[in-house]
């Protein structure tokens, strides 16, 4: 659990800088992991990116020195590295619902994010299976959406866009151009603070005989960890997901090789029972 540790370590240095311009290449490395790799690992232990953690306890700290000392609106503003007190205000006010004036004016229900902290705990009473894949680059054809990480937005997004891809027929016209992987949800296009990215509905490119309004996308070779899940969608999915990035990562040393991920849906079978088959790939690197 060393991996865990040192995600300590940088929540620690987080919270020690609120007042200091914070890199998330200097978190990362105090982490000891590349940029990409502490990214995701942070987003998936904790539900938000790095970046919105932050902007989360800087405000969360700002609040209480507002409400607690004499101290004015720009100057609370200036010490968090707000670029005025118009920015400080619509921060708080996002929020809060309210302005920081009338809070320190009046006795307001005010919201607060807590330090993060993770309890390490040494399990190992269940095995996880995996195999590693080295798999040439190859295209898919799909389609896709952008979405936000925030709040959680890419999870209700997605669910809505395989329901909506399920009842227009397209997923069941896919299927019949894809390959041995089956049908595919693929998240690519990350941004540089992972809090948007790309998500397709996707299979392998098998012949040139494709409606003209679907798109077409290149998988880079990668060393693939490709992890097996069973049970009914999509519930079984998330459980694996949290799994291997709070266990099967950190047990391992393995790293995330930055490209896209993959959700695959190799069963024909009922997406809503018990007895479903699925796997996640994820291209790892040591």
């Amino acid at each position: 659990m060393e991996g865990l540790q040192r995600m300590l370590d940088s929540i620690t240095y987080i919270e020690s800088h609120l007042e200091d311009e914070l890199s998330i290449d200097n978190i990362a490395e105090i982490a000891c992991m590349s940029k990409f790799h502490f990214q995701r690992m942070f987003s998936m232990l904790t539900g938000f990116s790095v970046s919105e953690y932050i902007r989360n306890r800087r405000i969360t700290v700002a609040t209480q020195e507002l409400i607690q000392s004499n101290c004015k609106v720009i100057d609370i503003a200036m010490k968090y590295g707000y670029e005025s007190p118009e920015a400080f205000t619509k921060a708080f006010r996002r929020i809060h619902g309210i302005s920081p004036s009338v809070a320190k004016k009046n006795s307001q229900f005010l919201k607060a994010y807590p330090k993060l902290s993770f309890q390490i705990q040494l399990k190992g009473d269940v095995e996880m299976e995996y195999k590693l894949v080295e798999k040439e680059r190859f295209k898919v054809v799909g389609k896709s959406i952008q979405t936000s990480t925030i709040g959680g937005e890419n999870n209700r997004r997605i669910a809505a866009y395989w329901q909506e891809a399920n009842q227009n027929g397209f997923a069941k016209e896919l299927a019949q151009h894809g390959g041995p992987l089956g049908l595919m949800g693929i998240c690519l296009e990350f941004d540089k603070q992972q809090e948007n990215l790309t998500y397709l509905i996707a299979a392998e490119k098998m012949n040139e005989n494709v409606p003209s309004d679907w798109e077409e996308r290149e998988i880079p070779a990668a060393t693939w960890a490709v992890f097996p899940v069973h049970g009914a969608m999509p519930d079984a999915m998330p459980k694996v997901w949290g799994r291997i990035f709070s266990e099967w990562f950190p047990a391992t040393g393995y790293e995330h090789a930055e490209g896209p991920e993959m959700e695959v849906y190799v069963s024909d079978g009922d997406p809503s029972s018990e007895e479903y088959y699925s796997e996640i790939w994820i291209p790892v690197k040591k």
